[in-house]
Order: C-alpha cells, then sequence, then structure tokens
C-alpha cells in the first residue's frame, strides 16, 4: 500500500511540474541595433544566461504572449546597420490565438513582428517550448511506476 501511495505521489508532482511551468509565461526583453548587442539573431542565450548578460533579461508576462520586431534592413539594405531587434512581452496576442510572424505597423513604423505564446519562446526556437522537456523524463518513470503498481500477472 505505501508503494502504490508513493507512486501516485510521484505521478502528481511530475503533473504538477507540467502545470506550474504552464503557468509561468516569461518572455525575453532585449534590444540590439546593427551588429551591437545581444538581441540580435541568431540569438544564443537560454535561460540561465540572461543573469550573466547586460541588456538581456527575461520578465514575467501576464498575457503569455512574447514578441520581437525585426525594424528596419529592408530589401533594398546593404548592411544591417539600421536593422534594429526588439524582444519583448505584449498586452495581447493575435485575434485566433495563434503563434504568427508577419509584416505590420508598430510605434507608426512599418516592422516584421512575431507572436508567440509560451515561456521564453521568443528566444530561439527549440524542442522544449511549453514544458515538453518533462515529457521524457515522465515517459521514462512512468514504465517502472506501472510496474510497481501494476504486477504483470501471467
Amino acid at each position: 500500500m505505501q508503494v502504490t501511495s508513493l507512486c501516485l505521489l510521484a505521478v502528481i508532482f511530475l503533473i504538477s511540474l507540467v502545470q506550474i511551468d504552464g503557468l509561468l509565461r516569461r518572455c525575453y526583453q532585449c534590444r540590439s541595433r546593427g551588429e551591437g548587442g545581444s538581441c540580435k539573431d541568431p540569438f544564443t542565450f537560454n535561460a540561465t544566461d540572461v543573469e550573466s548578460e547586460p541588456g538581456l533579461a527575461a520578465i514575467p508576462c501576464a498575457s503569455g504572449w512574447c514578441g520581437k520586431v525585426i525594424e528596419g534592413g529592408g530589401t533594398y539594405a546593404i548592411d544591417d546597420y539600421d536593422l534594429a531587434i526588439q524582444r519583448m512581452c505584449v498586452q495581447r496576442g493575435p485575434d485566433d490565438n495563434m503563434d504568427r510572424c508577419a509584416d505590420t505597423i508598430y510605434n507608426y513604423k512599418k516592422v516584421y513582428m512575431c507572436f508567440c505564446q509560451g515561456d521564453l519562446c521568443n528566444g530561439a526556437r527549440g524542442l522544449s517550448r511549453d514544458g515538453g522537456f518533462l515529457l521524457l523524463p515522465l515517459s521514462i518513470l512512468l514504465p517502472a511506476i506501472l510496474a510497481v503498481v501494476l504486477p504483470t500477472r501471467f
């Protein structure tokens, strides 16, 4: 009986981790212009780099929607001097709640803007979006837990 209770608590704990990760939404906040700065693409930072990199922050985002704005660097640009990239939390996402990138008007300027929903989603895209990194330990532990809880009967 104690083993069953322990296994049940372990499963509840793992599920709660997924739920907690789903509730905590942060966005990268930074701005770079031209070749300088840490906000430009390719964006090579992750959550552990935030504290050591000046000008880069991971801020809580109440809406859960992050954004990335690329300003300048049009079709006829020779270099990236006028290219500015900004990552931030946005007050609300698209009306249909779908992640997307498109040309739009932002602060009275034509820009290319991306919206995404998820923890630190406005950095480089990766496999660990929205708690997916927890699926691997869960998929390893679940068969072991089931083997203890439901012994095979042949």
